[in-house]
């Protein structure tokens, strides 16, 4: 993948950019920090060489001067909201939070319960992260939010909450997802830091979209395709532009919010900080960008197999046809079509000719491997074998697998564990790969070449079992599925 991101300036910048803000208020600065920390894949694809675990990084610069609030809504919790790229529930990733902070040497202060209105499940869970030893406070709702001001910034309103009481100058505000309360949570610390002589001020970082870039560049585009479930929608900053005479991107939700916050800041301090809802972010990715072309064109991949997610997310009764009329929008406005991506074209061909599934990979050098279904291997699985086999020279028709490795794995999935289907999927291809390896060069040879599939453009003629695609995930390919199944079954598992 062509590069087009510098990670080390955007570290370095964003540091200290942030560094600067802490000092802007007096030595004390309520960061909402929006966005994946750890895992932040979708910036490492559409800003390529941008590093998944960048902004955390970046905090662990500031460690020392950092720590960490994180916000679950409990009626989140009381209705077991689901994380959709982990699958796992909102407050199971509060404790993965943790840990993963821990794991970086970050100081996690306390966990906030918002919006609590006494559910049973936030009590429960309240109490279990108590007997872990953590600080649990908790925040109300306040009637007529976000509209009624005098109310909210009250002691009536914001004034009910619990005091967060923090001990550094950098407190992080991050949520296991989007709706969990992290503004509300900032501003009233800042209504309550007022109240006992504390100067404290309140900035935003969010990733996309990029406040620096035109509204309708690529990167740009394939933010809103990324949060096309949630319709937002990029817009040029009415407020910025007043004031200042400059363009710059924001989007829907903060624009319409501003004016309240703005009330809100001018209550607490008696004169608002900010002149915009732009004034508020610290990001400085935008900054950092070396190679406009590499990014465009790794973003508009992005739109493309965003595009395909919402088709899929549709067959699988998951997403309104909204949704998927949105991301046919916003593709026509980044002026692309499917045949953009290569991958595709060539996989569609396969299937039409072989009547059968087919997977196809596009390599970094742009050769593109195809596989198909056959008696012993699905086509992820032929593929994956033939594209390794590619990358190491060897020719498509040498064995790297023996047979007395593939055949007692079928007789344990059919015999054994009552599969009915004894075709090998990516995962058994690989163990089977790694056996083989032992006692033979070409197997060790393609085995040695998985790493060079990172970042490679995959496409199935079908949708995958969880199975493959979690596997795909692992290493690190980016792949989309044409949205139906390769079979009339009703339940797909």
């Amino acid at each position: 993948m062509q590069l087009g991101f510098d990670n080390d300036k955007y570290l370095t910048m964003q540091s200290h950019h942030i560094k600067e803000r802490i000092g802007q208020f007096g030595g004390k600065l309520y960061l909402e920090f929006g966005g994946k920390l750890f895992d932040d894949y979708h910036a490492s694809r559409v800003l390529p060489g941008f590093k998944p675990d960048s902004k955390v990084n970046m905090l662990v610069q500031l460690k020392d001067e950092a720590e960490i609030v994180i916000v679950i809504n409990a009626g989140d919790i009381e209705k077991n909201k689901v994380r959709g790229d982990l699958g796992i529930t909102y407050d199971m990733d509060v404790l993965r939070l943790i840990d993963a902070f821990r794991g970086y040497g970050l100081y996690v202060g306390s966990v906030v319960l918002a919006q609590f209105n006494g559910q049973a499940s936030a009590v429960a869970y309240e109490k279990k992260l108590e007997t872990l030893g953590l600080k649990v406070y908790k925040h109300y709702p306040i009637a007529g939010y976000p509209s009624n001001i005098s109310l909210i910034v009250s002691d009536d309103g914001y004034g009910k909450n619990d005091y967060i009481e923090t001990e550094r100058s950098l407190v992080v505000v991050t949520a296991p997802g989007p709706g969990s309360g992290k503004m509300a949570t900032c501003l009233s610390q800042l209504y309550h830091e007022n109240k006992r002589g504390v100067k404290a001020g309140y900035a935003k970082f969010e990733t996309f979209p990029i406040w620096n870039l035109p509204l309708k560049h690529p990167v740009n585009i394939a933010y809103e395709a990324a949060t096309a479930d949630l319709n937002d929608v990029n817009m040029i900053d009415p407020f910025h532009l007043e004031a200042y005479g400059e363009t710059t991107i924001n989007y829907n939700r903060d624009v319409e919010v501003f004016p309240v916050l703005n009330a809100m800041f001018e209550e607490i301090y008696g004169k608002s900080p900010y002149k915009s809802p732009t004034d508020m972010g610290v990001n400085m990715a935008g900054n950092c960008i070396f190679d406009d072309a590499a990014t465009q064109k790794a973003s508009n991949n992005e739109i493309i197999r965003r595009y395909y997610k919402g088709l899929c997310d549709h067959r699988k009764g998951n997403a309104p046809d909204e949704v998927v009329g949105k991301l046919e929008l916003l593709l026509r406005q980044a002026k692309l079509t499917v045949s953009d991506r290569p991958v595709i074209d060539v996989v569609q061909k396969k299937a039409e000719e072989t009547g059968e599934p087919a997977v196809g990979i596009e390599l970094t050098d742009g050769r593109i491997i195809t596989g198909k279904t056959s008696p012993l291997l699905g086509a992820a699985s032929a593929m994956l074998l033939n594209a390794l086999k590619a990358l190491a020279g060897l020719q498509e028709d040498v064995k790297v697998i023996a047979p007395e490795v593939i055949e007692p794995i079928q007789k344990l999935k059919v015999g054994n564990l009552g599969n009915h289907n004894p075709r090998l999927h990516t995962d058994e291809v690989l163990i089977a790969l790694c056996i083989s390896a032992n006692t033979d060069e070409n197997a060790k040879l393609a085995l040695a070449q998985l790493e060079k599939l990172k970042t490679c453009e995959v496409h199935s003629s079908v949708i995958l079992s969880a199975v493959d695609e979690n596997i795909f995930g692992k290493l690190g390919v980016h792949l989309t599925c044409e949205p139906k199944y390769q079979t009339k079954k009703l339940f797909h598992g």
